[in-house]
C-alpha cells in the first residue's frame, strides 16, 4: 500500500464502539477520520480533503440522509454512503433522491465487503475529479483547438492554390492553370486527362480548394481494377448483411462527400455495367446503398481522371457517350513531363526540399550535371517518377551536393527511349556512319565518366583506354565536368 497516496474516508456515528470498529477495519487501506456527530463531521470536512463519507443513518442530532444532503450541496464530488441497521424503504428513497447516496450498507457488515465497497467509492470520487479537470481543460483549449483547425485549413488551401503549383515561368502548364482557375468556382464536372503520374490528383484537389465547396469534404476513389460489387459498396455504401462480409452499415463516398467534391480516379477502367449505375447517380443526384430501397439525395461535384482517350473509347463502344458528356463538361489535358522539360529543375528542387524535411537530411542542392541528366531523360513515369528519383538520390547521398553519379542508370544514360534497343538508338541518329559512331562514343564516354565521378583513371580502365587516349577523346568531343551546382528552393 502506498501510504503517501492513500484515500481519506470520514466515518460518522454517534456510537463510539462502532466508530472504533470501522476505523480498525478501514485503517488497512485508508486514512480514516472519525466524528460522533454531524457538526463535528462538518468541521473536519472544512479542513480535510475527503474522498468518501460513511455515515450512520440514525443519530440524535441529525439523520444521516439530512447530513449527507448538506454535504452534497457543498462537496458534490465526495462519495456518500449510509450505514444502517434498518431497511426502511422511505429512508432509502429519500437518501437516493435528496442526498445522492451511492450505496446503503446494512448492519452487520462484513469487513472484506466493506473494504471492497469503500475502494469503489474512493475510485469513483477520483474519476469524478479527473472528469472535472478534463472538462475544464477542454473548455480552456476549445478556442485554441478551433484556431489550430482554422490555421490548418488555411495552410491546406494555400498549398493547393493554382499559383503554388510548381512550374517554370514559361511552363506549358501556365495555360492549364489559368483555365482551371476560371472553372474552379463553378459547379461543372471536370475530366482531367493525361498519362499516369502527370499530377491529375493535384489538379483535382486544386479545383476543390479553389471552389465554393472548399469547406466541405474532398474524397478520392481509384476506380481501376476494382470489382463492380466492391466499387459500388465503396461509392454508394451498403446495408449490414447485404452480402458476405457486410458486418456493419457502411456510408459510401458519395454520402461522405455530400456538399463537397468526389474525385473518381481512372474512370476509364470501370465496366460497362457499372457505367450504367454511375450514370444514374449523376443524373438523379441520389444514391441507394446496396441492400436498401431508400434513396438518399447527394450534392457533390464530380472531378474524374483517366489516362485513356475517352473519346476514342466512346467511338469504340467501350465507354458510354452519355456518361462521357456527364463527366466532361470541361476537360483539362495535362502534358507528360517530357513535353515540359523546363519544369524538371523546378520540380526537382521542390521535391528535394520536401524530401529533406521527410528524412531530416539537409543538403545544398543538385549539381548542374545532375540537373542536365535529369532534363535529358524522358521520364515515362512523369512527375511521380521524378519525385521518387530525387528521394532516392537524397537517401544515397554522402556529400552536401546531389551529383549525377547518384542517378539511376536509366536516367544517367539519358536515353531518348527507355530501355531502347541498340538498333532503335541507331535509327534515331542522323548523319554518316562515322558521325553516328562518334555520337554513340561521346554518349558512352560521358555516361562512364559521370558514374565514376569524372575519375579518369577508373573510366579509362573500364573502357580499355590509356589515360592519354581518354584525354584525347575528351578534348575531341569537348567533354568536361560541370563545376557549379544548384540549391533547392528556399521555404518562404
Amino acid at each position: 500500500m502506498d501510504f503517501e497516496n492513500r484515500p481519506t474516508v470520514l466515518c460518522v456515528d454517534d456510537e463510539i464502539r462502532s466508530l472504533e470498529t470501522l476505523e480498525r477495519t478501514l485503517d488497512e487501506e485508508f486514512d480514516v477520520l472519525t466524528a460522533s456527530s454531524a457538526d463535528e463531521a462538518m468541521a473536519l470536512l472544512e479542513h480535510n480533503e475527503v474522498q468518501a463519507i460513511l455515515c450512520d443513518q440514525r443519530m440524535p442530532d441529525k439523520t444521516g440522509v439530512a447530513f449527507l444532503t448538506e454535504v452534497r450541496e457543498r462537496w458534490p464530488q465526495i462519495a456518500r454512503l449510509i450505514l444502517s441497521g434498518y431497511t426502511d424503504s422511505e429512508d432509502i428513497i429519500k437518501g437516493l433522491n435528496e442526498a445522492g447516496i451511492l450505496q446503503y450498507i446494512t448492519k452487520p457488515w462484513h469487513p472484506d465487503n466493506l473494504l471492497l465497497i469503500m475502494r469503489g467509492a474512493c475510485r469513483l470520487c477520483e474519476l469524478q475529479n479527473e472528469n472535472e479537470l478534463l472538462a475544464m481543460e477542454m473548455r480552456l483549449t476549445e478556442g485554441q483547438a478551433e484556431q489550430n483547425i482554422s490555421q490548418k485549413k488555411q495552410r491546406l488551401q494555400q498549398a493547393f492554390q493554382l499559383d503554388e503549383i510548381r512550374r517554370h515561368p514559361d511552363s506549358p502548364l501556365n495555360a492549364i492553370c489559368n483555365q482551371a482557375g476560371k472553372i474552379a468556382p463553378y459547379d461543372v464536372s471536370v475530366l482531367v486527362t493525361g498519362p499516369s503520374g502527370a499530377g491529375k490528383e493535384l489538379f483535382a484537389r486544386a479545383l476543390h480548394y479553389n471552389s465554393l465547396r472548399v469547406d466541405k469534404p474532398f474524397v478520392v476513389e481509384n476506380c481501376g481494377a476494382m470489382p463492380d460489387e466492391l466499387l459500388a459498396s465503396e461509392l454508394f455504401g451498403h446495408k449490414k448483411g447485404s452480402f458476405t462480409g457486410a458486418i456493419n452499415d457502411h456510408e459510401g463516398l458519395f454520402e461522405q462527400a455530400n456538399g463537397g467534391t468526389i474525385f473518381l480516379d481512372e474512370i476509364g477502367e470501370i465496366s460497362p455495367a457499372f457505367q450504367v449505375k454511375l450514370l444514374r447517380v449523376l443524373q438523379e443526384r441520389e444514391v441507394r446503398r446496396i441492400g436498401e430501397h431508400q434513396r438518399r439525395k447527394v450534392n457533390v461535384r464530380i472531378v474524374a481522371s483517366t489516362n485513356r482517350d475517352l473519346e476514342e473509347e466512346v467511338r469504340a463502344g467501350r465507354f458510354r457517350q452519355d456518361l462521357y458528356f456527364r463527366l466532361a463538361e470541361v476537360t483539362l489535358e495535362l502534358p507528360s513531363l517530357d513535353r515540359r522539360t523546363v519544369d524538371i529543375p523546378v520540380l526537382a528542387k521542390g521535391f528535394l526540399d520536401n524530401a529533406m524535411q521527410d528524412f531530416d537530411k539537409p543538403v545544398k542542392g543538385f549539381s548542374d550535371e545532375a540537373l542536365d541528366c535529369m532534363s535529358r531523360y524522358c521520364w515515362p513515369g512523369n512527375v511521380r517518377e521524378l519525385q521518387n528519383e530525387v528521394r532516392r538520390m537524397l537517401v544515397l547521398a554522402e556529400d552536401e551536393w546531389l551529383t549525377a553519379d547518384l542517378l539511376s542508370p536509366r536516367v544517367l544514360r539519358a536515353a531518348p527511349i527507355e530501355e531502347a534497343e541498340e538498333t532503335e538508338i541507331l535509327a534515331g541518329l542522323e548523319g554518316t556512319l562515322k558521325e553516328r559512331v562518334e555520337t554513340l562514343e561521346k554518349r558512352i564516354l560521358r555516361e562512364t565518366l559521370i558514374r565514376h565521378r569524372w575519375n579518369k583513371s577508373r573510366a579509362s580502365k573500364e573502357l580499355g583506354l590509356s589515360r592519354v587516349g581518354l584525354r584525347s577523346k575528351l578534348e575531341r568531343y569537348a567533354l568536361e565536368q560541370s563545376g557549379s551546382a544548384i540549391a533547392p528552393e528556399q521555404k518562404q
